[in-house]
C-alpha cells in the first residue's frame, strides 16, 4: 500500500474539499490512510479523572465548570493524591493504558504545582502513561511537568481561529498556541483537538484541522469532541450536529494527521453503536473509558468492552505506541522492505 506522506502545509481549500467528498469515498480514503500507520483493529484506551472541579475563571461557553455560569455543578478542591492513585489503579484494572488528569484552572498556581507533579510521578510508577490538562502553562511549568515524567499534555484549540471569539473571550487563540509551544519545548507529547457542534460552519471545522495539521509537529493525540449541551451554559440550546458531519470530521482528521491517534472523545453518550462504529471505520483509534469525562456522562466501560468484542477490536498496548517521527521511520522502512522484496521476485522471475 502506498504510504501517505506527513504534511504540514494544508490549505483551507484542500481540507474543505475533503469534507465535501462523497461520504463513501471519504471513508474509504480515511480507512486506507489509517491502515498505513495503525492496526485497524486496535484502539488506544484512556481514562480521564477530574482532579479539581468547578469555579474556573474562564468563560468557555460550552463548559459547566466555568464560574461564569450557574449549572448546579458542585465545586471540588484539588483531590488528595491517594484518591487519584486509587482511581488510576482502578482504571488500569479496567484496561486503560493512559491516565489523564484534568483541573479546572486558568493555569496551575505555584502552591498547586508540587501536588500535580507528585501525582504524575506516582501514576507513572503504576506503569500507566500520564496526561494532564491544567490550563495554560508557562515554559518553566511545562519543564517541571516533563521532568516529573508527564507523557502528554492536553490543551485543545476548541475551534477555528475565526470562530474562537464566539466561544471564549477570557484567553486568546495565541495563548493556546503558546502553551502548545511550551509543551513541545519541554519534550512532552501534545494532545490537542476541538469540539464539534458549537454552531460552527464547515470552514470552521476545516480551519481547526488545518491549524492542527500545520503545526510543526502533529499532535500525537487529537481528541474530537461532540458538544455535550449542559443546562445553564450559553450552548445549552444550540442546534444538534448532523452525525454525518461529525463522522466526516473524524475522517478528515485521520487523512490530514495520519500518524496521530484520533480520539473519539466527549459526546459518546449520545452516539449509538452504529455511529461509534462508523467513527472507528473513519479512523478514530482512541477513546476515553469510564462512566464520566470530567463532569459529563460517558458510556460505561462494560458497554465499550462489549462493543469492542462485537467489532473485533482490541485495546492497544503501550508498547505499540510511538511518536510521529518513529511511525514515519517505521513506515519508510516497511515500504523500502516491500520494494526490495518485489525487486527480488522480479529478478527471480526474469532469470527463471
Amino acid at each position: 500500500m502506498t504510504a501517505t506522506a506527513l504534511r504540514h502545509d494544508w490549505s483551507l481549500e484542500e481540507i474543505r474539499n475533503l469534507f465535501l467528498m462523497p461520504f463513501n469515498d471519504l471513508i474509504f480514503k480515511a480507512q486506507s490512510t489509517h491502515r498505513n500507520y495503525f492496526d485497524p483493529n486496535e484502539v488506544q484506551v484512556s481514562t480521564l479523572l477530574s482532579i479539581k472541579t468547578g469555579a474556573c475563571p474562564e468563560d468557555c461557553k460550552y463548559c459547566p465548570q466555568s464560574g461564569h455560569y450557574n449549572t448546579g455543578l458542585e465545586k471540588e478542591k484539588l483531590l488528595e493524591i491517594d484518591k487519584v492513585i486509587a482511581e488510576a489503579k482502578a482504571a488500569r484494572a479496567k484496561g486503560a493504558s493512559r491516565f489523564c488528569m484534568g483541573a479546572a484552572w486558568r493555569s496551575p498556581s505555584k502552591k498547586d504545582m508540587p501536588y500535580v507533579v507528585d501525582m504524575v510521578r506516582q501514576v507513572k510508577a503504576l506503569g500507566l502513561e500520564t496526561c494532564m490538562t491544567l490550563g495554560m502553562l508557562e515554559e518553566h511549568q511545562a519543564r517541571e511537568l516533563a521532568d516529573a515524567g508527564l507523557d502528554y499534555y492536553n490543551h485543545n484549540l476548541d475551534t477555528s481561529e475565526k470562530y474562537y471569539s464566539h466561544i471564549i473571550t477570557t484567553r486568546t487563540y495565541q495563548d493556546r498556541l503558546d502553551t502548545l509551544e511550551n509543551v513541545r519545548k519541554a519534550g512532552m507529547k501534545v494532545c490537542c483537538g476541538g469540539i464539534m457542534g458549537m454552531g460552527e460552519d464547515l470552514d470552521d471545522r476545516a480551519g481547526l484541522l488545518m491549524q492542527l495539521a500545520n503545526l510543526p509537529h502533529h499532535p500525537e493525540s487529537v481528541p474530537v469532541n461532540m458538544l455535550v449541551k449542559v443546562a445553564g451554559t450559553p450552548m445549552e440550546n444550540v442546534a444538534d450536529l448532523d452525525p454525518f458531519d461529525f463522522i466526516r470530521t473524524i475522517a478528515v482528521a485521520r487523512i490530514v494527521m495520519p500518524a496521530s491517534h484520533v480520539r473519539l472523545s466527549a459526546g459518546r453518550e449520545d452516539m449509538n453503536e452504529q455511529m461509534q462504529s462508523l467513527c472507528f471505520l473513519a479512523g478514530a483509534n482512541s477513546i476515553f473509558y469510564g462512566e464520566k469525562l470530567l463532569t459529563t456522562a460517558n458510556p460505561e466501560a462494560d458497554k465499550d468492552r462489549e462493543l469492542f468484542r462485537r467489532l473485533g477490536i482490541r485495546p492497544e498496548q503501550r508498547e505499540t505506541e510511538h511518536t510521529e517521527d518513529e511511525r514515519a521511520a517505521a513506515l519508510a522502512e516497511a515500504v523500502e522492505a516491500e520494494r526490495t522484496r518485489h525487486l527480488f521476485y522480479d529478478a527471480a522471475r526474469q532469470s527463471a
